[in-house]
């Protein structure tokens, strides 16, 4: 057995250390043209390839320093045959070496020469080589020998328009002695597997006996040793696991001087369609086959796909997908078919003038029925490869049959069935691949109305679990939103709906409670927006969208429906802008989609808001619909979503905060409103005022007062101008922010800021400026004083921004006093002193 990294080490500096002297002795001779010198140290030099030491990696490294020199060599033959030495006597002198593996190195390098000669039909030297390369059987040894044949040979091989082409050559022959070869390099390659410890004392025992097998084969050796046919027998046993993950690393850095055969022959020009699909091709499965390991087995099928044209795939389907099948059980043949099918999928993509080709060989079918066998010749699959192999099908399905919708749906229906039984899917690696399957065709079509079409697609999102089935169909909803994909028809959202149900409502014994809260919040969200992507140009279309999304959103529990309900609401809204104004249905409102029926709808939906704590959003909603309600001239409706809204801040606000913004939002909406008549908007105004009134704070108090006055002075509508109410609403907002003045100086000692009554001077500006008769040069002067006084007094906290504001405020006094004309006029009267720093 080795000792180890060192000791490898050292035998690697001792090889390299013979084959330099021996080289040194070579190069000697050769600068004196002593052939006989040269050969004899040239085999001296080969002889360090002998070793059995050397782990694969290290002989390849000494490998490769014997490689330099015997191209050196080779061009010293080549010297010596233009001098007029005999090709053939130089042939036969070789074979005098006393080891054989020496003797076949200097044998292949000769024979380079002998066939570049021409002296001799090319596939006779190139036959007697192959032939001759037998005589090691060692793996390792066997595998560099032959990859050394390999390399001197494949540019002297008798192919179409090659020098080396005549009547007695021909490029059966090459593609005769790379298969031969490739074979016996693969025999090679596979033994290494029962090679261990009684393979090294087979190599040690070659090395120190020499003499007694200078002119037999290795083979025969052992067969004539009882000693060593005993442990080599011994050495098919199994050894422990990481001798065996050792010896199967080892040859996995090896394959590629395997698979440089397959290479060549891909690269003859000569092996055509036909000489592939009735030469090439078999003879190469035949032996894949046959050797019946993993390794080689997957390696080479990989090799295969890989290195010949795709055109040459697609005509040889039959013979390519038979061999699947045959394969050893363990061997990876997902990754093996997921690789043909990428690659005919990109054939398919790179011309429109090959896809005839595909339907001509009949590929789906053929590829659909390959799978079908392998899986049932692998009953113990696992579901990662069952999906693997339906995912690439359906690749290669969508690339070269886009318009076949029912191809894309067997092989979604041919998963599903293989998958049926199994339950849910818990490999990670599997999942992402259902994941996968399901992204294709919306990746491909950039639509969800085709995935739509596909009838297996939700059978398949069955087999996922809660978080990928949110994940999944989170995926389709960014597909939408990216291609901008308007749902059109009640029916397609009902479709639509249960793809993305997992974002919907809960599944059966699951909670969305261990969810995380931004990745909920995210996900409802994207919900929100699927919404707003529903639309149809029929009233009555749109309004069964509307009711089917009102089901399932109601079905998904009161912790969605904060997210949920807005966007339907506003989608609900633009159906009534689409009507609005439109004439009542003289049949009655049963009989088609009006603006009163969906505010009744409206308002069952924003109702469903109730039991969970959001009154805000709920009197927002309320709000919103309320304006609606006014545009469309309807009184009634909107009186009685107003009242909802009043209803809730009295009943269900209670925050300090909450009601300031939702007092603000009152009076915005309400001054918007002009369908109330004088009863109903006496009713709500008095009812906001009094709400204004009653805010905790002071300030707050005094802002939201100052803010009704607007509800009594309406631009556009002289109906809806009370000067005498405006101006009792800001006097009731200057008494509001004295006693908050008073306050203040009652708990600090001081007034406070004035900013609030800069605020209602604005106010008075504003209202001066609309043309209120009540709103007089006198109360804004005596306002300006009121102010200029507070800020004077010793009491009066300073405060920069309210004197900022000032500033600003009279800058714009003086401005319109510029203006000059009426409006000059109108505010010349005013008079304003800064204050003296």
């Amino acid at each position: 057995m080795l000792d180890g990294t060192e000791d490898e080490e050292k035998f690697l500096a001792a090889g390299i250390a013979g084959l330099q002297q021996n080289s040194f002795y070579m190069h000697r001779a050769l600068d004196s043209n002593n052939l006989r010198d040269a050969l004899k140290y040239s085999a001296q030099m080969l002889s360090e390839l002998r070793t059995s030491k050397l782990s694969p990696h290290k002989y390849y490294e000494l490998y490769m320093r014997a490689f330099d020199q015997l191209r050196k060599l080779e061009m010293f033959f080549e010297e010596e045959t233009r001098r007029g030495c005999s090709i053939i006597d130089l042939y036969e002198l070789v074979q005098h070496a006393g080891n054989i593996l020496p003797r076949l190195y200097l044998l292949c390098t000769v024979g380079s020469v002998y066939i570049k000669s021409k002296e001799a039909p090319a596939k006779d030297v190139l036959k007697d080589l192959v032939e001759m390369c037998r005589g090691i059987q060692h793996p390792v040894r066997g595998l560099f020998l032959r990859s050394y044949l390999s390399q001197v040979s494949r540019d002297k091989l008798p192919d179409i328009g090659s020098e080396y082409e005549g009547d007695a050559d021909t490029v059966s022959d090459a593609v005769e002695f790379v298969l031969q070869n490739f074979t016996e390099m693969n025999k090679l390659w596979v033994r290494m597997q029962h090679q261990s410890v009684s393979a090294l004392m087979f190599g040690h025992a070659c090395r120190h006996n020499s003499c007694m097998f200078s002119n037999a084969c290795e083979s025969f050796i052992l067969l004539a040793d009882p000693e060593l046919r005993l442990a080599v027998g011994l050495s098919g046993l199994q050894g422990p696991a990481r001798e065996k993950e050792k010896r199967e690393k080892e040859r996995s850095e090896l394959r590629d001087l395997v698979g440089k055969n397959l290479h060549v022959l891909s690269q003859i020009e000569g092996v055509d369609l036909d000489m592939y699909k009735d030469i090439v091709l078999p003879r190469v499965l035949e032996q894949v086959v046959n050797c019946k390991d993993e390794l080689a087995q997957f390696y080479l099928m990989d090799c295969i796909i890989q290195v010949f044209p795709d055109e040459y795939h697609l005509q040889t389907l039959d013979v390519l997908l038979g061999a699947c099948p045959q394969l050893q059980p363990s061997v990876d043949i997902k990754t093996v078919l997921s690789q043909l099918m990428e690659r005919l999928s990109h054939y398919a993509a790179s011309s429109a003038e090959v896809l005839p080709e595909f339907l001509q060989v009949e590929a789906f079918a053929k590829l659909s029925n390959a799978i079908g066998r392998v899986i049932e010749a692998q009953p113990d699959m696992p579901t990662l490869g069952v999906v693997t192999l339906y995912s690439s099908l359906l690749t290669f399905t969508l690339h070269v049959h886009p318009d076949r919708l029912d191809y894309a749906d067997q092989v979604l229906g041919a998963c599903v069935r293989k998958l049926s039984g199994k339950g849910k899917i818990e490999d990670s690696k599997a999942t992402k691949q259902v994941v996968a399957l399901l992204s294709a065709p919306l990746e491909k079509y950039n639509d969800i109305m085709t995935a739509l079409k596909l009838s297996n697609y939700p059978r398949v999102l069955e087999y996922l679990d809660v978080p990928t089935i949110r994940v999944m169909a989170t995926v389709i909803i960014q597909s939408i939103m990216k291609n901008g994909t308007r749902i059109s028809t009640s029916d397609k959202v009902e479709a639509l709906f249960e793809l993305i149900k997992g974002l919907i409502k809960d599944s059966d014994g699951t909670s969305n409670d261990k969810l995380d809260e931004d990745d909920f919040k995210e996900e409802q969200n994207s919900v929100a927006r699927l919404i707003q992507m529903f639309y149809n140009d029929d009233p009555e279309e749109m309004l069964k969208i509307i009711e089917t999304v009102r089901k399932h959103i109601l079905a998904g529990g009161p912790k969605r429906l904060p997210f949920t309900v807005p966007p339907l609401v506003f989608c609900s809204l633009k159906l009534v802008r689409q009507l609005q104004g439109q004439e009542e249905n003289p049949f009655g409102d049963d009989a088609s989609t009006t603006p009163k029926k969906i505010f009744q709808l409206l308002n069952q939906i924003i109702e469903t808001l109730s039991g969970i704590p959001v009154p805000e959003l709920a009197l927002q909603l309320y709000l919103q619909c309320a304006e609606a309600a006014n545009d469309c001239e309807l009184e009634p409706v909107a009186y009685e979503f107003f009242t909802q809204a009043y209803i809730l801040y009295e009943e269900e606000i209670s925050d300090s905060r909450a009601q300031i913004t939702c007092i603000h939002l009152i009076i915005g909406t309400l001054q918007r409103m002009h369908v109330f008549g004088v009863e109903n908007r006496d009713t709500l105004t008095h009812k906001a005022t009094g709400y204004s009134a009653k805010l905790l704070k002071k300030p707050d108090q005094c802002r939201a007062v100052y803010a009704c006055s607007h509800l009594f002075w309406v631009e556009d509508h002289d109906n809806m101008k009370d000067g005498e109410r405006v101006l009792l609403c800001l006097k009731r907002a200057l008494r509001i922010a004295n006693a908050a003045q008073q306050m203040a100086n009652a708990a600090r000692g001081s007034t406070g800021s004035v900013m609030l009554f800069i605020e209602i001077l604005n106010k008075y500006l504003y209202f001066f400026e609309k043309g209120n008769p009540q709103i007089t040069v006198a109360s804004i002067q005596s306002l300006i004083e009121l102010i200029m006084n507070e800020m004077q007094s010793d009491s009066t906290t300073s405060d920069p921004a309210a004197e900022a504001f000032l500033a600003s405020t009279m800058r714009y006094v003086q401005f319109q006093k510029q203006k000059g004309g009426a409006v000059g006029e109108k505010y010349e009267p005013i008079k304003y002193e800064p204050i003296k720093a």
